[in-house]
């Protein structure tokens, strides 16, 4: 597919220009431009029009891997809180979704809260971050398959970690290498949802970390952005397939919330 480049709009994270790279069909109907910043290697969807459509429900029925990922996650997560930052430190599962990897962290015994104006809290309810008393500064807060839906990944980084009182950020997004793949070469552009629309190389992430004064790392789907220097041997062990095995040692360590906070529900209720 060939397309003219023209000049457009200035990336969102470098603010250099961009040029359409190319062109694909979302949804099955929406013919969409697509936005490369040479720069810093933003890849972006033109201004998401068909966003209303895209979101008429959250989280799409084709989705069967929610769950699964959210394990994945939870197992990766636990191990790199225990080792890398505060253990028993509150911390903000921003647009968290229905709530499963709250409730999956709680019951590892780690202090998460659910935090999402678009999505149903379902499995983290009474565990609302707004509901939380007192001081609301975290020990970090997460933000897991979110970065691919924003329009401006700056801004929603800044205001993920202003609202976390934090100046940790551990995130997911998938990367690329390279020049961008093209459309029927990526299952990632999820072309089928329309709910995918920015995308991310590693420079784009340290262009990112320096736009925040904040470091960078990453496994290549899971990464890190904070003001601490983290052991880069450490990261890498526990956010790789060994963090299943350091898992088992963290449940040792940590006390689920499970039986805890089935109490506290049940003492609001009386």
């Amino acid at each position: 597919m060939s397309i003219v480049p023209t000049h457009s709009e200035r990336c969102p994270i470098c603010t250099g220009p961009r040029r359409v790279r190319f062109q694909a069909r979302l949804l099955n109907r929406h013919d969409v431009r697509y936005l490369y910043c040479g720069s810093c290697g933003l890849l972006q969807t033109e201004a998401p029009y068909w966003f209303d459509e895209a979101y008429s429900t959250a989280i799409v029925d084709s989705d069967t891997g929610l769950l699964s990922r959210n394990l994945n996650i939870a197992v990766r997560l636990a191990s790199l809180v225990y080792f890398c930052f505060d253990p028993k430190a509150r911390y903000l599962d921003f647009a968290g979704g229905y709530g499963v990897l709250t409730r999956l962290m709680r019951d590892r015994g780690f202090d998460f809260y659910w935090q999402d104006p678009y999505c149903k809290n379902v499995f983290a309810r009474g565990f609302e971050w707004e509901n939380v008393k007192g001081e609301t500064s975290s020990g970090g807060v997460t933000a897991f398959e979110v970065l691919e839906h924003v329009p401006d990944p700056l801004g929603f980084v800044r205001s993920a970690l202003e609202q976390a009182r934090t100046s940790n950020l551990i995130f997911s997004t998938l990367l690329y290498e390279g020049e961008p793949p093209a459309p029927e070469k990526w299952w990632y552009y999820a072309l089928e949802t329309g709910q995918h629309i920015s995308f991310f190389r590693r420079d784009t992430l340290i262009t990112l970390a320096n736009k925040l004064g904040l470091h960078l790392h990453t496994n290549g789907w899971l990464h890190v952005l904070t003001a601490e220097e983290i052991n880069p041997v450490r990261f890498r062990f526990c956010s790789s397939r060994f963090a299943r095995l350091i898992g088992a040692y963290v449940q040792l360590r940590m006390r689920s919330k499970t039986f805890d906070d089935h109490n506290v529900i049940v003492n609001r209720q009386l």
